[in-house]
């Protein structure tokens, strides 16, 4: 007699650690693993080591530990140069890149503006544009022959013909003007976005009130944009302590005088060109306490910090 033979199908259990993975406490986990390893590996690992070569003295085939030695070196006048070259351009380019783009993005928001989409884009496509090849562009328009757009145009106003990257006040021109040309756009997307949050009826009942305009964007746009603002303010201080290439394009071998130096091209200076990397780590960690306290009493003027009830 032949066997019967069972055409049931048989499962075979997962392993228990599948079984995790794919279970609601294993899950979340797994999805945020990518975003865990990268900060661990491109954050969290530089940091630290960072923090460790500022103690070190780091040349090749040879690292000693040098204590606090880096740090002595650093309050130099060629650091107080480039501090307060990088904070003159903290302050204006915050200014320009946070007051404009709320103004821009007001006037772009009304019912009356017509082609708005377009007046976006055209903001918008700066930012797309590399700082290096804006830069070139710019080099050759503010250039120190009479021939240059700017000197042409100065040259109209029977003005002498300025040389622009030779100049302390000319030079921070430059680069608050390529970095407001680039980043205006950005961040009028920005306070579009919420401009779009906050309710017409606000605005309505204003007209029933006799609010004027100003009166509106005072009392109702500037008040409900207080998170966008400070969002904007605060990407924009970082970005601007942390500025190189608007530097670089214009003084790639070096400003005269130091005038175009920042924080970061000091770093760039003696980690890379003088081969000093623990000194250079140490000026990186002096930047980071002063962009964390910086953005700390920031946070603390606007009120981010206060707990709420």
């Amino acid at each position: 007699m032949e066997p019967v033979v069972s055409h049931e199908k048989e499962y075979v259990k997962a392993p228990r650690k599948l079984n995790f993975l794919f279970s609601q406490k294993g899950a979340p986990y797994v999805f945020v693993a990518p975003f865990i390893l990268s900060f661990l590996l491109l954050f969290l690992y530089p940091l630290l080591n960072g923090i460790l070569m500022s103690f070190q003295s780091i040349l090749p085939g040879q690292v000693t530990f040098v204590g606090l030695s880096n740090y002595m070196k650093i309050f130099n006048s060629t650091f107080y140069q480039a501090l307060y070259n990088t904070t003159v351009y903290v302050i204006l380019t915050t200014i320009i890149l946070v007051v404009v783009p709320m103004i821009l993005a007001t006037i772009l928001s009304s019912r009356f503006i017509k082609f708005a989409d377009f007046f976006r884009a055209a903001l918008f496509i700066p930012s797309l544009t590399s700082v290096i090849v804006a830069g070139v562009i710019f080099r050759l328009m503010f250039g120190e022959s009479e021939t240059g757009l700017a000197n042409a145009i100065i040259g109209l106003f029977g003005m002498d013909p300025v040389k622009w990257r030779y100049g302390a006040g000319t030079g921070m021109f430059l680069m608050v003007l390529l970095a407001s040309w680039k980043w205006i756009g950005v961040n009028v997307i920005y306070f579009m976005a919420g401009l779009t949050n906050i309710q017409k009826e606000l605005y309505e009942a204003a007209d029933i009130d006799g609010a004027g305009m100003f009166q509106k964007f005072y009392h109702i746009t500037l008040p409900l944009l207080k998170p966008v603002t400070l969002y904007v303010a605060t990407i924009t201080i970082i970005g601007g302590f942390r500025m190189y290439e608007e530097s670089f394009v214009f003084w790639e071998n070096g400003s005269p005088g130091n005038i175009g130096l920042t924080v970061v091209g000091y770093i760039y200076q003696q980690g890379f060109q003088m081969n000093n990397m623990g000194f250079g780590s140490a000026i990186g960690v002096v930047l980071m306490l002063i962009i964390l306290i910086i953005s700390f009493i920031q946070l603390k003027f606007f009120g981010a910090l206060k707990k709420e009830g």
